[in-house]
């Protein structure tokens, strides 16, 4: 079980850092009725594969990586998909993005080494908040609801800042995963809690065997 000795312990100092509130280059800040406008005519391509989680769904854009979902159907993966991106011109991808999402499994399974990949990601202005925040969580540890929502300087927002994480649409690349209860227990997770204990229990094991830990 994933305990409360593995939280987060720089919470101020993280989200004191002066470009924590500055605007990410891969965040592209949307209203809610803008996801529906802003995805007319767009290209994105996709296509789905296989880690040691289950089925994975790659998408990108000509801005980036704009979708990674994990599950257990490939048809769900992609209805997903259609659902985010509803007027958007879905095409699958090719040999050459089947590489593209080999390097994104490879970081699934090992998410110390990074993904060194232009991304896309569309969220309102408070979900950017929430996972900016989320990334500030270290490899190997865990955060609660209400330490991101004390983070991000809205302290009564917890229930929002589930609702945030429940709607990351770049699993693992965006931590969620990473926060859990108050009392240190795992909560949901968008796709499924079991995936989350594996990559808790992973990222904990693979940083105590790291040098100086």
């Amino acid at each position: 079980m994933i305990t409360s000795r593995n939280c987060w312990k720089n919470t101020n100092k993280i989200c004191n850092d002066e470009q924590f509130y500055e605007t990410s280059d891969w965040v592209l800040v949307m209203t809610p009725s803008n996801y529906r406008v802003g995805s007319v005519h767009l290209d994105i391509h996709f296509a789905v594969g296989e880690c040691s989680l289950g089925s994975l769904l790659v998408a990108k854009s000509d801005r980036g990586i704009c979708a990674i979902f994990l599950g257990d159907e490939p048809d769900a993966l992609i209805r997903n998909l259609q659902d985010r991106f509803p007027r958007a011109n879905l095409i699958r991808g090719d040999a050459e993005f089947e590489q593209l999402v080999s390097k994104v499994v490879g970081f699934v399974e090992a998410p110390a080494l990074g993904l060194d990949l232009p991304l896309d990601v569309r969220g309102t202005a408070f979900q950017q908040l929430v996972w900016q925040a989320l990334q500030k969580i270290p490899h190997g540890s865990t955060a609660s609801y209400t330490d991101i929502a004390k983070c991000i300087g809205l302290p009564k927002s917890v229930r929002a800042v589930a609702q945030a994480c429940a709607a990351n649409p770049l699993a693992v690349v965006i931590p969620c995963h990473r926060v859990v209860r108050h009392d240190g227990a795992l909560s949901g997770y968008r796709w499924g809690v079991e995936r989350k204990r594996i990559l808790l229990e992973r990222e904990t094991r693979t940083s105590t065997q790291q040098p100086g830990r």
